[in-house]
């Protein structure tokens, strides 16, 4: 596997590079099953596969939570190398954010609803970010957890309406034994929460309606931010203490 840190070297590799296909998997690190399961889905379709790790400072509200956000860069390179990812892409902010963020990517209308009520900013830092690393590597398909199904559909939105050419391939949320979907902030939560952790996924799939949702997460002790039916989606994000966990199901 190679890694690069500075982006004009990765840019002078990529312009020699070719393949036949190439598939990009992009990450904030702390890597669990469910990024390798990305990589394994990239692997199977593409002749080389590349995975990024960049914890993104635009897409975090909360500058607490992004100092408490888990970073691991060695412990997830020999990962990936493992894995048998072609290349990780470790960059720094200013590597990424060139203009200081004088330029971003800002959707008007879903992504004012749902977590983006919540967390004011979050996907203008998301979208900007996947659109520039999108740039900088300029796969043939790009994989993305379901678990962030928000995030997902603005991705695939907004690659449709810039005419990028790159097709987004989602992936099934990768979960515990106890339905609770992988997630680097799982590693914040305590004992006696992580017990309490597994009720959202038990409470978007056995409850009747997102009303039935919220009050049984509500008497499980979460705090919950939403939990709203949307097309064929529940949808969730809610607290326990510090710790925001998001889902959603299928209905």
């Amino acid at each position: 596997m190679k890694t690069f840190t500075s982006m004009s070297q990765w840019q002078i590799y990529r312009d020699k590079l070719q393949q036949d296909s190439i598939g990009f998997v992009p990450t904030m690190g702390a890597l669990h099953q469910g990024h390798l399961a990305l990589v394994e889905a990239s692997r199977k379709t593409n002749m080389f596969t590349v995975v990024s790790v960049f914890v993104n400072p635009k897409q975090f509200d909360d500058g607490q939570d992004f100092k408490a956000y888990p970073s691991n860069h060695q412990a997830d390179l020999e990962q990936l190398e493992k894995a048998g990812v072609d290349v990780a892409l470790v960059p720094d902010a200013a590597q990424i954010y060139v203009d200081d963020y004088r330029f971003k990517v800002t959707e008007m209308e879903f992504s004012q609803r749902l977590c983006g009520a919540h967390r004011p900013g979050h996907f203008d830092g998301v979208l900007t970010v996947v659109m520039r690393l999108l740039n900088l590597v300029r796969p043939d398909n790009a994989y993305f957890g379901e678990k962030d199904y928000q995030q997902l559909q603005l991705i695939r939105d907004m690659t449709t309406a810039f005419f990028m050419p790159v097709n987004i391939v989602a992936c099934a949320t990768v979960r515990e034994a106890d339905g609770l979907a992988m997630s680097s902030r799982n590693q914040h939560l305590d004992t006696r929460r992580r017990r309490q952790a597994a009720a959202l996924y038990a409470a978007l799939k056995n409850s009747c309606t997102a009303n039935d949702a919220k009050q049984t997460l509500i008497g499980k002790g979460f705090e919950v931010d939403y939990v709203e039916d949307i097309a064929d989606r529940r949808l969730a994000a809610a607290r326990l203490g510090n710790t925001r966990l998001i889902d959603n199901v299928q209905i």
